[in-house]
């Protein structure tokens, strides 16, 4: 190759090379995934679909859900994915989301998938309210551990008890939304009102108060069952209790967000989102999720926990959601901590 010839190849990949990196689309994702699972997430879909650049926006199911709906008018995300379903029911009735049906969704488990027909969100998994012991702590203070939730207003665990708050946690909205469906609200918040004497803070994250109970911080994290899991794997000298009445529990699901510029990107995550190799990570943060037959034993969590998980009417805790966080805070929040 003649020096003149070389050079106007190498002028030529100097301009085609721009023009194939600007054809990447570029998705922003709001979730509110675990920080520390995003990366293999983005990792695993953008090794698939090399064209698509997930940029993620995280923050907790509260506080993301409150952003999404201010944005509602000058939407800044393409696609929710991961953030409470009875969080995307909200968005629905605000008009936010886009239908879609993603290739495979008949393969899911029915209760992970919107009623609607094609549906505005698919579940990703489950995450079931569960609670964190230190036996070490526990048995210091001749504090034995609770079987039940009514447990848990036992005069002896005054001050021992942290929860997460339901207006920036998703975990705690499922545990309110929960207790609810199961007593009806009058015993409800009859049962709220003799907790709260005991707890000693709310968090605004729902693995928080296990990894507090883990630390020793707490004798009794009021959570969801992974963190559990995890602290106890870690060495953590914490019982995974699942109360004898049941457990609220809430799926993390996905949606598009109505009105975005990058549809066809969109929907090619949202396909992913529900395929098996997706399900299989999700198993890695999870121990129940979406696709049946898809989900290994996690270590120190029982097998059977679906069978703990109650009956869940998401349309009803999306649809009295404000109403029960503006009553919570009335009564609870002044033992919330402070936001960072």
């Amino acid at each position: 190759m003649n020096r003149h010839m070389f050079f106007m190849l190498a002028g030529a990949m100097s301009v085609a090379l721009p023009a194939i990196a600007s054809a990447q689309t570029e998705l922003t994702v709001y979730t509110a995934v675990e920080a520390v699972d995003l990366d293999r997430y983005k990792a695993t879909f953008e090794k698939s679909h090399p064209d698509i650049k997930i940029n993620w926006v995280r923050d907790s199911t509260g506080v993301m859900t409150a952003k999404l709906l201010a944005e509602k008018d000058n939407p800044q995300a393409d696609v929710v994915w991961g953030l409470a379903a009875t969080s995307l029911l909200l968005l629905k009735t605000e008009g936010m989301l886009e239908a879609y049906q993603p290739k495979g969704v008949e393969a899911l488990d029915k209760k992970f998938v919107d009623k609607d027909n094609p549906p505005s969100w698919v579940g990703m998994d489950a995450y079931v309210a569960a609670l964190c012991y230190n036996t070490v702590e526990g048995e210091k203070l001749g504090l034995k551990a609770p079987k039940s939730w009514d447990d848990l207003t036992k005069p002896e665990y005054k001050g021992h008890v942290v929860m997460p708050n339901p207006a920036s946690s998703g975990t705690g909205f499922l545990d309110v939304s929960g207790w609810m469906q199961m007593w009806g609200e009058e015993k409800a918040w009859s049962f709220m009102d003799k907790l709260h004497e005991n707890i000693s803070a709310y968090t605004h994250s729902g693995s928080k108060p296990c990894k507090m109970a883990g630390a020793g911080e707490a004798v009794i994290g009021v959570s969801f069952e992974f963190p559990g899991a995890k602290a106890r794997s870690a060495g953590a000298p914490i019982d995974i209790i699942f109360p004898s009445e049941g457990s609220g529990w809430e799926a993390e699901a996905t949606a598009i967000i109505a009105g975005t510029a990058n549809l066809e990107a969109a929907k090619t995550l949202v396909d992913w989102s529900v395929t098996k190799e997706a399900n299989e990570m999700y198993n890695a943060g999870y121990a129940v999720v979406a696709y049946p037959g898809v989900a290994k034993p996690v270590e120190h969590l029982p097998s059977d926990i679906a069978s703990k998980m109650i009956d869940n009417d998401f349309e009803w805790a999306a649809n009295n959601r404000a109403t029960i966080l503006k009553e919570w805070q009335k009564r609870y929040d002044a033992k919330s901590e402070p936001k960072s």
